[in-house]
């Protein structure tokens, strides 16, 4: 009687789901995002096993290459961006199935040389590959692009699964994005869809779901019965540097409160879904978003505060302020700090302040959700000497230091009952004994697997939209003069503080 083979218990949980053979197009594929993040994304994906064993590359860009220059140029691009020094070997094999292309997005010669390319690709291999269109471009470009796929019927494929991938920003107000909502589904059904916002790809953003979800000490407590406060952080220590062109026109909400922060707070106040699928997890962020009751653009100095940073030192470097930066025009209302304070409308988290700020130039480059819990109404422990029992808080931070922290009371070691706080941690490099794949990673191979759940659906950007249009629209409609400044290295404005309800303050960053 044969032995029946044992499962490896340390295998569980390892296995590669596969991938059918891919044709991967990238528009833009000569910029900065393509240099820095995607092509080195590509080659630790083969460097791991996760690409399709059947893949190609076609780079589309405005500007003239042979398809060899190209090559050379995303070669050096992987071996200076990698997150791993590269192997010869497998970088050679990824190059092998590289080609260029150049042409304006709106030229037609471009697209027919496209499909010729892609169809020489399924010839060579008698196999039909899938597409993947990624718009590594500017905005302005995502529309033209789209409509000119669907003209030169480069959008279906009778044999093939079909897919774009739309980098941020989606829209730059609530009507921009419903336009380039209705423009991309003239061409491509929903399905086919993946609006990228690379923080839904970070595993510390993606652990928010196992942490809450897979651990029964917490979900008991999630709620508007033991939560006191929520703060959510995305703070950088650099300025613009040679963004201004893009920066000016964009500010500190569109650029990182629209998309980021508030998926991380959609990820913080969701309900348990039925499944992890796709649809299932995005229902209940948008129903979060629905929860979220837009401001009038009369109320939006009681919720909102913005500022601009000016010179100062960061670092032990001296740093010049915003309107002193190239690029940006000395009258400049531009926003390069954010503070929010918002409330979830339904049953779990009524009466809950959740607080949002982000900030270029500020003391430290951190983003992180901090809860903290109402504190214990027990007057026995004021001891002197003592802190006293401090509210606990929970700390998840996703960058730098990606990880976990729980603030607890506990005893000073001594005759009397003196209390202080104390941290427990958990940090992913040091739980896992490795290092978390890029968000670009994981996102691509989402996208070639057609899994949308990191990807955001088109009635979640109007959500998003919805609540962040009143307050650009509240700012317009103010008095011109200048922002409220603060120091580069410092804080942030001072004026964010008075959001802050309930004896509460901002942390420290």
């Amino acid at each position: 009687m044969a032995t029946a083979v044992q499962e490896n218990p340390l295998t569980k949980g390892l296995e590669r789901l596969p991938v059918h053979p891919t044709t991967l197009v990238i528009f833009g594929a000569t910029g900065d995002l393509a240099h820095r993040k995607l092509l080195p994304a590509l080659y630790n994906l083969a460097h791991e096993g996760a690409l399709p064993e059947r893949f190609n590359l076609i780079g589309f860009s405005r500007s003239e290459h042979e398809h060899e220059d190209y090559k050379a140029m995303a070669r050096e691009s992987i071996e200076r961006f990698s997150r791993r020094s590269p192997k010869p070997e497998v970088l050679d094999a990824l190059l092998e199935h590289v080609k260029y292309i150049p042409g304006n997005f709106d030229d037609a010669a471009g697209y027919e040389q496209l499909s010729k390319q892609i169809e020489a690709f399924d010839e060579q291999a008698g196999v039909t590959f899938n597409r993947v269109f990624y718009l590594s471009t500017a905005p302005e470009f995502f529309p033209v692009i789209v409509q000119a796929l669907g003209e030169h019927k480069l959008n279906r494929h009778k044999d093939a699964e079909v897919r774009v991938v739309i980098e941020k920003p989606f829209g730059t107000d609530l009507e921009s994005a419903r336009e380039l909502n209705r423009i991309v589904l003239r061409s491509f059904r929903e399905q086919q869809v993946f609006r990228i916002d690379h923080y839904l790809g970070k595993e510390t953003v993606q652990n928010m779901m196992a942490f809450r979800f897979a651990n029964a000490m917490f979900e008991p407590v999630w709620n508007r019965n033991y939560i006191d406060h929520v703060q959510i952080t995305a703070a950088e220590d650099i300025g613009i540097g040679t963004r201004a062109g893009y920066y000016d026109h964009a500010g500190a909400l569109r650029d990182l409160v629209q998309n980021h922060i508030l998926q991380l707070l959609t990820l913080l106040c969701m309900e348990p879904p039925v499944s992890f699928t796709a649809d299932e997890v995005r229902d209940e962020k948008v129903k979060v978003l629905h929860a979220i009751q837009p401001p009038r653009a009369e109320d939006v100095a009681e919720i909102a505060v913005r500022g601009q940073y000016t010179s100062g030192v960061v670092g032990g470097e001296q740093v010049r302020g915003y309107l002193e930066e190239d690029g940006v025009p000395a009258d400049s209302r531009t926003e390069t700090y954010v503070a929010l304070r918002l409330k979830v409308s339904n049953w779990r988290w009524a009466g809950v302040p959740i607080y949002l700020r982000t900030g270029k130039c500020l003391a430290r480059k951190v983003t992180e959700i901090a809860v903290t819990l109402k504190p214990v109404p027990h007057l026995a422990f004021q001891q002197e000497g003592s802190v006293g029992v401090q509210p606990n808080q929970l700390v998840l931070t996703v960058q730098p230091n990606e990880g976990v922290s729980l603030s607890l009371g506990a005893k000073i070691p001594g005759a009397t009952m003196r209390i202080r706080p104390v941290n427990m941690e958990f940090q992913y490099g040091t739980s896992f004994m490795s290092e978390s794949p890029e968000a670009y990673e994981r996102l691509i191979l989402d996208a070639m697997r057609g899994e949308a759940t990191l990807f955001t659906r088109n009635d979640e950007v109007d959500a998003l939209w919805s609540i962040i249009d009143p307050i650009l629209k509240g700012w317009a409609s103010q008095d011109g003069g200048p922002l409220p400044q603060y120091e580069a290295g410092s804080q942030g404005p001072e004026e964010a503080d008075r959001l802050v309800e309930g004896g509460a303050h901002w942390r420290a960053l």
